[in-house]
C-alpha cells in the first residue's frame, strides 16, 4: 500500500479524552475514532490490526477442533426467560422492543442462542463432543466505559460453547481451550497469564481468566513470579489427548495466580515463597468457564446417553476479547514514540522510507523493494509523500510497524539501503535482496 493512496489519519496533538497509552495512541495513529460513549469506528490501520488478531484465533481454534459459525448480534429475549438470566443480568444489557412489541435484546453473550441451536439439531451421545464459537459484536451498556476499547461497550468477541456428555469430557474441553489460548496469545507477541476467576454473570464455579499484566490494567492480581517464566512455545500437544492438555493444565495454572475476587491471602503466604510474591494489576483479554448443566437443564438440551437415558448436556464457555486485544497489545508494547506491534498483527509486515522522493534512482529502488516484498507474499507501506524525512520517521514509528527499510541517495550510492527494527531501535546496512530475504525469513517463522 502507497500512503498517499491510504486514508491515515493521524493526529499531532494528544487527544484530551484519551486517558491511558492505548487510546491515546489508536487515537493519535488513526486506528479508531470514537463514535460514542465506548463505542468506536475502526478506520483503516486498526481493522488491518482487527483482522489479524481474529484470523490468528480462528486458526487457533480450527486447530483445537473447533467449528465456526456465526450467531445474530440480536437476541428474542424469551430465551433468557427461559434460562433464568433476562432479569438477572441487570442494566449492562441493553435491552430492545420491536415494532410488534416482541422483547429483543442486543447479545452480551450467547449461551441461550447457542444452547437453543444445540436442542433442536442433537439429540445422541454419538454426536458428542461439539464444540461451536463465533466472532462477533457484543454489547454491554457499561456505566462508565473507560480506557478506549479495553472497556468499551461495543466489542468484538470469540465466544465457543462446547456440549459434552460428561463432567470429565467437559472438563477435557475447558483444558483444550486452554491450550489454545496459551498458544493464542503467545501468536500475538503477549503472555497472558491464566489466573483463577469468579464466573460472575455467566456461571460456574470453574473459570480462569488470562490476564496481560500491565500498569493500567483494571484488574487486582496476586500472583507467584515463576508463572511469568513459563512459555508454551512451539510445542505440539494432540488436543484429543486427554493428559496432554491435563498436563499444561497443571504446568500453568498450578502456580498460585488469582484475580482480587478469588484471591486467598493465607493459601498466597503457604504456597508462594515470600521472594516470588507478586501484587500487580492487569488487563483481561479473556476467560474460559465450566458451568455443567446450568443452561442445559432449564432449556431442555438433552441428548440420549450409551444407557438410553436422556440426559442434559455439560456445558462450558470460551471468550476471547478481539478488540479489547488491541488495546492490552499497545499497553504491553509501546515506547515514547508511538506502537511497537509484534510481527504476528502488525498491519504491514514493514515500511518503506523513501527519503527523496522525486529522486530517480530512490524512487525506482522503493517500487522494485516494493514489488520484491509483495512477491514474498509480505504486505509493506511505502511512505511516497514529498514530506521530510523526520515526519516520515514519527509517522514510522507512532504507527509502530516492527520492520522499516530507509531509501536513500547516499545508501544507493553504496548499494545499500537501511534496515531497522523497531523494538530494538537497531540498524543495518544491506543490499535491498538481502532486506527482503531477512524479512522473508522473519515473518516465516510468525
Amino acid at each position: 500500500m502507497r500512503l498517499t493512496r491510504y486514508f491515515l489519519p493521524v493526529l499531532k496533538e494528544t487527544p484530551s479524552e484519551a486517558q491511558i497509552v492505548s487510546p491515546r495512541l489508536m487515537l493519535r495513529a488513526g486506528l479508531i475514532k470514537q463514535a460514542a460513549a465506548g463505542i468506536y469506528s475502526w478506520l483503516p490501520l486498526g481493522y488491518r490490526v482487527l483482522r489479524r488478531i481474529e484470523a490468528i484465533v480462528h486458526e487457533e481454534q480450527v486447530r483445537a477442533g473447533h467449528i465456526p459459525m456465526l450467531m445474530p448480534t440480536l437476541q428474542s429475549a424469551d430465551l433468557w426467560r427461559e434460562s433464568g438470566r433476562y432479569e438477572d443480568y441487570g442494566q449492562e444489557m441493553l435491552r430492545i422492543t420491536d415494532r410488534h412489541g416482541r422483547d429483543m435484546l442486543y447479545g452480551p453473550t450467547n449461551e441461550e442462542l447457542i444452547t437453543d441451536i444445540f436442542r433442536a439439531h442433537v439429540g445422541s451421545y454419538k454426536d458428542l463432543p461439539l464444540t461451536l464459537y463465533h466472532i462477533q459484536w457484543k454489547f454491554r451498556d457499561e456505566i462508565r466505559p473507560r480506557f478506549g476499547v479495553m472497556r468499551g461497550r461495543e466489542f468484538l468477541m470469540k465466544d465457543g460453547y462446547n456440549f459434552d456428555i460428561d463432567q470429565d469430557a467437559a472438563l477435557h474441553a475447558y483444558n483444550r481451550h486452554l491450550v489454545s489460548y496459551l498458544r493464542t496469545y503467545e501468536r500475538m507477541g503477549l503472555q497472558a497469564i491464566p489466573m483463577r476467576a469468579d464466573g460472575g454473570p455467566i456461571g460456574g464455579d470453574h473459570t480462569h481468566e488470562f490476564l496481560v499484566l500491565a500498569e493500567t490494567g483494571e484488574s487486582e492480581v496476586f500472583y507467584d513470579s515463576a508463572i511469568t517464566d513459563l512459555r508454551f512455545g512451539d510445542r505440539d500437544v494432540d488436543y484429543a489427548s486427554v493428559d496432554q492438555c491435563q498436563a499444561v493444565l497443571e504446568e500453568f495454572p498450578s502456580r498460585y495466580a488469582r484475580t482480587d475476587e478469588t484471591h486467598d491471602e493465607a493459601t498466597f503466604h503457604a504456597r508462594v515463597p515470600e521472594e516470588r510474591r507478586r501484587h500487580a494489576r492487569g488487563i483481561e483479554v479473556g476467560q474460559i468457564f465450566y458451568f455443567g448443566t446450568k443452561y442445559s437443564e432449564p432449556m431442555g438440551a438433552v441428548v440420549v446417553n450409551d444407557q438410553g437415558e436422556r440426559v442434559p448436556v455439560h456445558m462450558g464457555s470460551h471468550g476471547i476479547g478481539v478488540s479489547r486485544l488491541l488495546g492490552a497489545i499497545i499497553e504491553a508494547s509501546h515506547d515514547d514514540r508511538g506502537i511497537i506491534w509484534p510481527e504476528g498483527v502488525t498491519p504491514f509486515h514493514a515500511g518503506i522510507v523513501n527519503l527523496k522522493q522525486g529522486d530517480a534512482a530512490a524512487d525506482t529502488a522503493c517500487e522494485k523493494l516494493y514489488a520484491a516484498l509483495v512477491a514474498k507474499g509480505l504486505e509493506p507501506l511505502y511512505d511516497d509523500r514529498g514530506e521530510r524525512a523526520g515526519a516520515k520517521f514519527a509517522t514510522m514509528d507512532l504507527i509502530g510497524l516492527p520492520w522499516r527499510i530507509t531509501v536513500g541517495p547516499r545508501g544507493l550510492a553504496k548499494g545499500v539501503v537501511e534496515l531497522t527494527s523497531r523494538r530494538t531501535g537497531e540498524s543495518e546496512e544491506m543490499s535491498p535482496e538481502a532486506a527482503v530475504d531477512r524479512l522473508a525469513q522473519i515473518y516465516a517463522g510468525v
